[in-house]
Parts: C-alpha cells; structure tokens; sequence
C-alpha cells in the first residue's frame, strides 16, 4: 500500500489564513422567515461570528443574492460585517453556475474556503460540490447552514462529505485559521465564540 501523500494532500484539512476565504451564501431577508426560528437565529449567530473572524484575520469574504427581486437583500445585521466584502448577485443555485464567480475567484489563489449559508441542501450543496470538482479545499460550518427542516439539512452535509468537502463547526475553524494562543487575534476570537 502507497502511503505517500502529495502536498495538497497534507494541507487539505488544515486552514491558512493567507489562503483561504470565506463564502457567505443566500442568507436573504425573504428565505430567513420560512427558516425555523430558533435555528436561523443560531444559524445567523454563527455567521456573524464568522465574518467578525474574518474581518480580524484580514480575510477575503464573498457573498451572494439568489434572485434579490424575489429573495431580497442579505440580512442586515450580517451585512453590517460585509463592508469590504466581494458581492456575486445569481440565479443559478450553485455560486459556481454564474459567469464571474468561478473564473474571478479561483484567479485569486486561494486553497481552501469555508462555507455558510443557506439553503444546505440546496445553493450551498450545489456550491461546494462545484469548488471541490475544481479542486478547493472546501469547509462547510455545519452549524453556520441551515435548510428549511433538519432532514434536508442532515442529507446535505452528508451528500458534501461524500463528495470530498470538509465538514466542520465555526470554532474548529476559526481556531484553524489562529493556530496559535497568545496574540492579540486569539483574544478577539476568543471573546467572539464565548
């Protein structure tokens, strides 16, 4: 049995900060209603804290709109946290179906992106199974997606790790991108996820 991995290969469950970003997705004031309630607002907690981290660590974040007309704008408290960040409006269910979303963002090098959004089992499943047939290091936040009944949701993430994604949760993955206590980042962090 060949046990020798390729670089890539080490890498891919591991998160660096200088290469990796974050990809908001669809969480629109008109879709977040038929959300369970207690769980979108877990959900959107969750997110904030995600993007609050990314902010800190200085990475990239890319949101999207399925359909604004229909679904609205992004939350407002979350879009609070997006001011610097790269906006893709679509139609298509996965990001990667729009023209400039694939092409622009993989140009800009990045080896892994972590994932939140809605629906699980349907923008952002269709989403990551695309980044991952192109060869990102995909982490989806199990507990920053949400569906509409937690069937779907279940079903969803099991389908993205068949299909090579990273499932993760918010904590694990912003303790990744630190990797180390003692900096003034690792205070920030901490504070956010108590």
């Amino acid at each position: 049995m060949n046990y020798e991995l390729e670089e890539m290969d080490v890498n891919y469950f591991g998160l660096d900060k200088r290469k990796t970003a974050l990809l908001i997705i669809d969480v629109q004031e008109k879709l977040t209603p038929v959300m369970k309630k207690d769980v979108y607002e877990k959900i959107k907690n969750n997110i904030l804290i995600l993007a609050k981290g990314a902010n800190k660590l200085n990475i990239p974040i890319f949101y999207t709109q399925q359909y604004t007309k229909g679904l609205g704008e992004t939350d407002p408290d979350i879009k609070k946290e997006l001011n610097d960040a790269t906006f893709y409006e679509k139609t298509s269910f996965s990001c990667c179906g729009e023209d400039t979303f694939l092409d622009s963002f993989m140009e800009m090098d990045f080896e892994s992106v972590i994932v939140a959004g809605m629906e699980t089992h349907i923008c952002v499943l269709q989403t990551v199974t695309d980044l991952v047939a192109n060869g990102m290091a995909v982490h989806v936040a199990a507990d920053a997606v949400c569906s509409r009944d937690k069937f779907n949701w279940k079903f969803g993430l099991e389908f993205m790790k068949d299909a090579g994604a990273i499932i993760t949760v918010t904590e694990t993955a912003l303790f990744q991108l630190l990797g180390k206590a003692g900096t003034e980042n690792f205070k920030y962090i901490s504070k956010l996820v108590k």
